[in-house]
């Protein structure tokens, strides 16, 4: 397994594959909320297995905040600690770009991103009618 990342056309559509299946077919997101304005601005990370996309997320700074997003593993795939692996890799990346970095988490998987190191610092609120609170990490800036 490993994880690429860029802003490569193929790169995105492979991340589609997995947020399709994760937050549309599974979780009932429309098309027209999960797919916005940022994706070609946006870095995407994919975790392959063999040539199969099976992990995602996307990596954007706002105001010199990194703001981490689309974190979705395949049904099939969870429970081998591949959700941490592209958390990982992400921060890698946020780490030579910005000393802190946000998202907003489902409030479901809220303990897993507490295990990471975040902090929530918001109230519930509801994204494509899902519940989500947001939470922040300060990350060492690599000089």
């Amino acid at each position: 397994m490993y994880v690429k990342y860029g802003q490569e056309e193929t790169l995105w559509r492979d991340a589609l594959i997995v947020r399709r299946a994760v937050f549309i077919d599974e979780q009932g997101v429309s098309e027209e909320e999960e797919i916005d304005a940022f994706e070609q601005t946006s870095i995407h990370f994919v975790l392959y297995d063999d040539d199969k996309p099976i992990a995602a997320g996307r990596f954007r700074t706002i105001d010199d905040v990194g703001k981490i997003e689309r974190i979705c593993v395949l049904p099939s795939y969870r429970g081998r600690g591949l959700g941490k692996r592209i958390m990982e890799a992400i921060e890698q990346y946020a780490k030579q770009h910005v000393t802190k970095v946000k998202l907003n988490a489902q409030t479901r998987a809220e303990p897993f991103y507490k295990q990471l190191g975040y902090e929530t610092v918001s109230g519930v609120f509801l994204d494509a009618g899902i519940p989500h609170v947001t939470m922040v990490k300060a990350i060492n800036m690599r000089s």
